[in-house]
């Protein structure tokens, strides 16, 4: 059985948490979202009103069953009156994004620290 914590990585900057995927996300199976979707979104539904950063830069591409993770976590985080950004996506990453129409969904920063400024403003 996969441990996600190795999937996923969380860090908080004040009241923002950034969420770093792994790279073997790519590969996640739709078996294991769920318990995925468990360790991601904990802190995003403790927080009266979620900032979320999702950081990229590990990931070169990934697929529907990461797709579906964000939308999930989109969707909690608009609910609550947060607001979810991404960062450091690969060129592949972006163009999927962009022929999907998420790339008007989020906005998508370069840089961790430019997502972590807009959120701040």
């Amino acid at each position: 059985m996969a441990d996600f914590h190795d999937d996923f990585q969380l860090e908080w900057h004040g009241n923002t948490v950034v969420i770093i995927p792994a790279s073997n996300v790519e590969s996640m199976q739709w078996d294991l979202i769920e318990q995925a979707a468990q360790i991601v979104m904990a802190p995003i539904r403790e927080q009266e009103v979620p900032m979320v950063v999702f950081d990229l830069s590990e990931v070169s591409y990934f697929g529907s069953v990461f797709l579906a993770l964000l939308l999930r976590c989109h969707k909690t985080v608009k609910s609550s009156g947060g607001e979810l950004v991404l960062c450091g996506a690969s060129k592949m990453a972006a163009e999927l994004l962009r022929v999907t129409a998420l790339d008007t969904l989020w906005a998508i920063y370069d840089t961790r620290e430019e997502a972590l400024s807009a959120l701040e403003a």
